[in-house]
Formats: C-alpha cells, sequence, structure tokens
C-alpha cells in the first residue's frame, strides 16, 4: 500500500464524508480502528482539519464507491503525485557544507565515531560533506585541532537533519546486522561440551 499524506486528516475527511466503516478507513489511513473511533466521536483529531484523498489524487471515486458497497472490500491506495512532490530530491555529489558551519565538522565526525562506529566512514563523508581522510585524522588524533574536538550531535550542529540521520544510523544497523548474521558464530559452530566418556577418562 501507499503510504498515505496526513493519515489523520485523510481519516476525519472520510468518517465525514463516507459511509465506510472504521476498520475500512483504519486499514486506508495505517491507523487503528480505535483512532477512528476516536476521531468519529470528536475525541481524537479534533482540531484536524479533514485531507480530501480524491482531490490530492490517493483515492479513486470509483475505488470509493466500490467499498461503501462491500463493507469487507479494503481500499487501495493511488500512488499521489503530491507526495512524489514532497519526497526529498536524489542529491547528486557531494554535500555543500557553509563555511560557517565547516569547523563544527570534526565534532560530528567525533561524535559518530563515539556513538555510531558501525556507519561507514564512506557514509559519514557523504552525509557530513567530509573526506575519510579528515575522518581518519579525527579518528587517530591527529587533527590539527584534536585538543579542542569534543563530540557534538551532528542534528545539533545543523549539518544534517533528523530525518536525514535517522536513515544514515538505520541503514548502517541493518547492514552490520546482516554481516553479523552471515559471519557471527552460531551456537552450533562454537566449542561444545565433550562427551561424557572423555571427561570422565
Amino acid at each position: 500500500m501507499a503510504d498515505i499524506l496526513m493519515p489523520k486528516a485523510t481519516a476525519v475527511w472520510l468518517v465525514d464524508n463516507s459511509s465506510l466503516t472504521f476498520e475500512q478507513v483504519a486499514d486506508f489511513c495505517g491507523l487503528h480502528p480505535l483512532e477512528v473511533t476516536g476521531i468519529a466521536d470528536g475525541e481524537v483529531a479534533r482540531d484536524i482539519r479533514g485531507a480530501d484523498p480524491i482531490g490530492n489524487g490517493q483515492l479513486t471515486r470509483e475505488e470509493l464507491e466500490k467499498a461503501e458497497k462491500n463493507p469487507a472490500y479494503l481500499m487501495v491506495a493511488q500512488k499521489s503525485r503530491h507526495a512524489e512532490m514532497l519526497k526529498p530530491a536524489k542529491k547528486s555529489g557531494a554535500r555543500y557544507t557553509p563555511v560557517s558551519r565547516r569547523q563544527d565538522r570534526p565534532d560530528a565526525i567525533s561524535w559518530f565515531l563515539r556513538n555510531h562506529p558501525e556507519v561507514t566512514d564512506a557514509q559519514i563523508a557523504s552525509l557530513l560533506g567530509t573526506t575519510k581522510s579528515t575522518i581518519d585524522s579525527v579518528r587517530t588524533r591527529a587533527h590539527w585541532n584534536s585538543s579542542a574536538i569534543k563530540p557534538v550531535d551532528p542534528v545539533t550542529l545543523g549539518l544534517v537533519g533528523q530525518l536525514e540521520l535517522d536513515e544514515v544510523v538505520r541503514k548502517a544497523a541493518d547492514k552490520k546486522a546482516r554481516d553479523d548474521a552471515r559471519n557471527g558464530v552460531g551456537v552450533e559452530d562454537g566449542p561444545t561440551l565433550k562427551p561424557a566418556s572423555e571427561t570422565a577418562a
């Protein structure tokens, strides 16, 4: 299913403008049926203005009518043209860091090395717009300003956004988990107890 833009606002609109069941609305919007019940009762999303999923291209009129006729039918979302426009553009080439922020990069590199060793140098370089040699110099404390470097969250420094940072950390953690599973020593590979006949002897 495609991700719904503004799921609660969409649920508000569907509750107000259709005869769908709460389960159908919940499934389409990715919410819990109790949340939709709360929306209908006015306890949840009271101040949220409804967003028309037909108007913004996430749902067709035919799909809505089919679901209204059959309470067991679960609607399929369309790929919204608005969702496509809201996707972050793919960046190409090195990230540009304003001159005023460049002296903060070693602090951010230090933060990564200390808190997220699973993130590769290539990922750090790409995210912070730095070089692998700078990362190495911070790691080995060979950086010219080594004594003044302290680990600081790159989001706090304004070098990256929180969502971007979370995505890089998640990808690195997933890769590490896969590598560990592939290379890790399982129980059957580790040392086993010797048979009783050997230990008794």
